[in-house]
């Protein structure tokens, strides 16, 4: 696994100016044994050859590099899918559920927590639960209850208590603050969080187990193509399968774009774009970009993905915005759909629409530029066909 942190990021816990660890004394105290653990056991030959392995066998990675012909003549550029929606579960998030389960394990937890917002998160800790034997709680917004009901429902049969969170916006941003909560009031549970977002460690942690995701990009596209493609395209909520993507690329000259939620509109209010919006606070736990109103107080998200309904950002994508290392771009709810369906009927697969943010960026930035590009295919589409 690669990391992008300098080894004074690594101690403090910042990105550049962002970052950090904003939390009650006994919290912070939880977190940096959790981060002292994480450093005892990332380059353990043991944990990284068992983490290796279930993502192998458990998983079925490596997940394909697939050359996506017909959309590829569509937008006159050569297109290449990263094929995580094929992994077990269904999307990236179970990259980083195993390495933290695997960690929760040596730590003696007997219970993980989890929030989520498209249910993928959710799932990916429900399967990994199970598979360790491990007490499970996921806590989802109401909303997100609603449109991902499909997701609820597999969480509850893996096992997992499903609780629903009603407070705010009933999403993204209010799951975190009830898991948050009960991660406070309950020292002995391990919280799985499932973005780069968060207090140090979370960040951190979350992009050496994504990091996966970029090591096999660029081997598979050495092999394939003999060079390194012009860009990256992610979509982007909190950032995981984003920074997972461009965790191997970071130094290299190939362009890193992000595709985040714009809404219906970018009115604050009715938009996920928070780097495009958003200002540096201090944000559950981090110092990072949040959409803010007048008053510099949190805003409600919105975006038709449930994935990328969240006023917040990863501290790593904040610092990467900041020195233009990587260029975020907002994404309309309908020109998702669009491309959606776009990529359903000419490539018979049916994305994420979080992962169809992406998509959508594609098709407005390389249309007939003849480029060589990679779009991170963060999960599959099933969870959104009812609803699209």
């Amino acid at each position: 696994m690669q990391a992008t942190a300098t080894k004074q990021e690594q101690k403090t816990g910042y990105f550049g100016e962002f970052g950090g660890q904003f939390v009650p004394p006994h919290l912070a105290e939880k977190l940096n044994h959790l981060y002292e653990v994480f450093l005892k056991y990332k380059d353990n030959p043991s944990f990284k050859e068992e983490f290796k392995s279930l993502l192998h066998t458990y998983v079925g990675r490596p997940s394909p590099l697939y050359k996506a012909e017909n959309l590829s003549k569509e937008l006159g550029s050569t297109i290449y899918l990263k094929r995580e929606d094929l992994n077990h579960t269904g999307s990236h998030k179970i990259n980083n559920t195993i390495g933290q389960i695997l960690l929760a394990k040596r730590m003696g937890a007997t219970e993980i927590i989890a929030e989520t917002g498209a249910g993928q998160h959710g799932v990916a800790t429900a399967t990994a639960a199970a598979l360790m034997g491990i007490k499970c709680k996921v806590f989802i917004g109401k909303v997100d209850s609603e449109r991902q009901r499909m997701n609820v429902e597999r969480m509850e049969v893996l096992g997992a208590e499903v609780i629903t969170a009603t407070a705010g916006n009933a999403t993204l941003k209010d799951a975190v603050d009830m898991a948050l909560g009960y991660y406070v009031e309950n020292p002995n549970v391990y919280y799985l969080l499932g973005s780069a977002v968060g207090p140090h460690p979370y960040p951190t942690i979350v992009r050496y187990f994504q990091s996966v995701i970029g090591e096999e990009m660029k081997k598979q596209i050495l092999e394939i193509e003999g060079k390194l493609p012009d860009a990256i395209v992610a979509c982007i909520g909190g950032g995981s399968n984003a920074i997972g993507a461009f965790s191997h690329f970071i130094n290299d000259d190939v362009a890193l774009y992000a595709a985040e939620g714009a809404g219906e509109s970018m009115e604050l209010g009715a938009t996920s774009a928070t780097l495009t919006l958003g200002k540096p606070t201090v944000f559950q736990g981090a110092f990072s970009m949040c959409l803010m109103n007048e008053n510099d107080e949190p805003l409600p998200s919105k975006s038709i993905a449930a994935g990328l309904d969240y006023p917040g950002i990863g501290p790593e994508h904040a610092h990467l915005k900041t020195i233009d290392r990587v260029s975020y771009h907002p994404i309309t709810d309908q020109e998702a759909v669009d491309a959606y369906r776009l990529l359903s009927k000419k490539e018979g697969i049916i994305p994420a629409i979080e992962s169809a943010h992406a998509v959508a960026l594609i098709g407005k930035l390389f249309k007939d530029k003849n480029a060589l590009v990679i779009i991170n295919l963060s999960g599959r589409g099933d969870k959104d066909v009812s609803r699209l």
